[in-house]
Parts: structure tokens; C-alpha cells; sequence
């Protein structure tokens, strides 16, 4: 846990402190201990975090993108009708419940990958190269950075609702969603953010009905398969 969120007999900052303003990068999420993931609650939440030790209490800056990835199951062939285990679901269960529902809380982006296979790497290269999205993702910076933020992400109270607040087909879709779904108060303030990211990334000015539908879907955690 020191290692991560920082500490020791010389209090010293974490990897979450290094990686200040840039990415931090956690492969094989599942295999870290459980209390360890769940110290970077505090970080993901306000930017910052506290070291609290008897001869000395520090506050390091914290402000992260959090990446994280993992297998659907330790064998990792969950899914695969080919290769799936004989523990199966519970198997997933298991290894997916490493994780609390707090830390997942915080991850806005749940993207499930499937296995590439030959064939896949095969096929013709995508019809956008990598110049291409990034000219759009550094336009969709710029209208951001017009918002007097970093990022989206910073959005919150006044600026959140001035910039964010979707039209009225979004908001009753969003309605209905925080209501089946049971969505936190801060999965609800997530997904607007996410959704104006989803505006910006298309160059459109207000938030409407298909960004919330599509920041929605990357809110639900890949589950048992």
C-alpha cells in the first residue's frame, strides 16, 4: 500500500503521486489485495492523498487517469465456449469479486476487449489511423480546456450543470437508467461527465439523448459471463 498511495518510516509519495497529472497504469487488476485497491478511493475521488503517520501527516497531489486492466477469470478463458473452464461461472465470480463496488464506482469507462485471433490481425488495417483521432481528440481538448478545466472530469457543481446538463430526451433516458440501474449519486454525476466528453469527442455543442445512452453503456461492470 505505501508503495502506491505512499508512506513509510520516511514518508515518501506514491506510484498514484508519481503519476500526477499523467496516467497510472494497473495490469491484472484482480491480483492486488484487496485493501491495497481500495486505498486509491480517497485519490480518485479529490485529486489528493493523505499519509497519516504519528510523526507526520502529508498531503500528496494525486490527480490521476486511472487504467486499469484485467481477465474476465484467472484461467482468463471466460467466454471462450471453446476453452471455458469446468468452474465456471463461479470461477468468474470469484476473481471479478476482488474488486469492491466502491472502486468500481469510481472507473468511469468499462470497455470489455475480446480475444484477437489470427484471423483479426488478418484483416485490413481500420478505416481511421491514429492522426486521425487524434486531431479529434486534441479538438475536443481545446473545447474543454474552453470550460477553464483540464478535463472534463473537473467539472462539477455550476460548471457541471451549465455544460453538461443534457435536453430532455437525455435526461428522462437518464432518469429511467438511475432508477433501474440503482445509480449512485456520483455514478449519475459520472456519466454526465462522460457524456459531455462523448459531445465534445463528435463537435457537438449540448449533450443530448444518444451521448447519455452511450456514456450509460460503459458504465456496467463486464459481470459474470
Amino acid at each position: 500500500m505505501a508503495a502506491l498511495t505512499g508512506g513509510g518510516l520516511k514518508v515518501r509519495p506514491g506510484e498514484v503521486s508519481l503519476a500526477h497529472l499523467g496516467v497510472l497504469f494497473l495490469d491484472e487488476l484482480p491480483e492486488f489485495q484487496r485493501q491495497v485497491l481500495d486505498s486509491l478511493r480517497q485519490p480518485l475521488e479529490t485529486g489528493q492523498v493523505d499519509v497519516a503517520r504519528a510523526n507526520a501527516h502529508v498531503a500528496f497531489p494525486a490527480n490521476v487517469q486511472l487504467i486499469a486492466a484485467m481477465n474476465p477469470c484467472r484461467c482468463g478463458h471466460a467466454g471462450e465456449a471453446e476453452n471455458i473452464c469446468s468452474r465456471h461461472p463461479r470461477c468468474v465470480a470469484e476473481y471479478q469479486g476482488r474488486l469492491s463496488g466502491p472502486l468500481i464506482d469510481r472507473i468511469d469507462l468499462h470497455v470489455e476487449v475480446g480475444a484477437v485471433s489470427a484471423q483479426d490481425l488478418a484483416l485490413p488495417p481500420p478505416a481511421e489511423d491514429s492522426a486521425i483521432i487524434a486531431k479529434r481528440v486534441k479538438e475536443a481538448r481545446s473545447r474543454c480546456e474552453s470550460r477553464n478545466v483540464r478535463a472534463n472530469a473537473e467539472l462539477q457543481g455550476d460548471a457541471l450543470e451549465a455544460f453538461a446538463t443534457p435536453d430532455d430526451e437525455g435526461r428522462a433516458l437518464l432518469m429511467r437508467a438511475a432508477a433501474k440501474l440503482r445509480l449512485s449519486a456520483r455514478s449519475y454525476t459520472r456519466i454526465l461527465r462522460v457524456a459531455r466528453t462523448i459531445a465534445d469527442l463528435g463537435g457537438a455543442a449540448d449533450v443530448g439523448r444518444p451521448h447519455i445512452a452511450e456514456a450509460l453503456s460503459y458504465r456496467q461492470f463486464i459481470g459474470v459471463r
